[in-house]
């Protein structure tokens, strides 16, 4: 059986650094980076905890890929995918937190 999965962008209170990472628990990984469950990580260093963009993928696979395809877009290009689905850059946490 096939394991879903998420790519998922993160930001800071002011927006100024964006984190794209990807999981098969979007609501768990998120509540990690919110608690800084991994305090030496670079989101926890960054204070990167307010989810502003995500997709979700029937496949991990797919979700890996698409994070690689994100990950090489520039910051203006981030912005405008964050833009299309979010244009307040409201965070997301609640709405998934009821998967």
């Amino acid at each position: 059986m096939e394991r879903g999965g998420c790519v998922y962008i993160i930001t800071n209170r002011h927006h100024t650094t964006l984190y794209t990472g990807v999981t098969s628990n979007l609501p768990a990984r998120i509540w990690e980076h919110r608690h800084k469950v991994h305090p030496n990580n670079f989101t926890a260093r960054y204070n990167l905890e307010k989810l502003v963009y995500y997709e979700a993928f029937t496949s991990i696979e797919e979700a890996i890929d698409r994070e690689k395809q994100i990950k090489g877009f520039s910051r203006k290009k981030k912005g405008a995918l964050i833009n299309a689905l979010n244009p307040e850059w409201k965070d997301l946490y609640e709405e998934v937190q009821q998967w």
